[in-house]
């Protein structure tokens, strides 16, 4: 059986990703972190950066907030000629605590939580394909 193709990146959700009130970042940047993931999938495919064409479903499903880890995972279901099918999660590993003495703590999650998941296409011309692992 092949292995899959899987990426993950984790990142620290910062006060310049905040966009509402209580420090509530917009859904949004969860779909630009699956949009780097699924550029490095196609890469390690295809060689080539590719292009996204949609997300056939995309889940919200708890809060992110300035302080955050958000570790965003991807990996290729289904190839055809020039089309990949993938899925995506991201999930909160460490959240940014509440605590008014001290604005800078953090709590390491015992479980991750999901916050996002989406399901998209991504294509890479035949011509621009250039093997990458199959």
């Amino acid at each position: 059986m092949e292995k899959r193709i899987e990426s993950l990146i984790r990142i620290r959700i910062s006060e310049h990703d905040v966009h509402y009130a209580g420090g509530l970042v917009d859904g949004a940047r969860m779909l630009q972190l699956f949009g780097d993931v699924a550029t490095e999938l196609l890469i390690i495919r295809d060689g080539d950066e590719g292009l996204f064409v949609a997300y056939d479903k995309v889940e919200f499903l708890a809060p992110v907030h300035a302080g955050d880890y958000i570790e965003a995972r991807g990996w290729i279901e289904k190839e055809g000629n020039t089309s990949r099918t993938m899925a995506f999660e991201a999930k909160k590993v460490i959240s940014s605590a509440d605590i008014p003495q001290s604005p800078s703590a953090c709590d390491v999650l015992a479980e991750p939580v999901t916050v996002c998941r989406a399901h998209g296409t991504c294509v890479v011309k035949k011509e621009q394909q250039r093997g990458g692992k199959k």
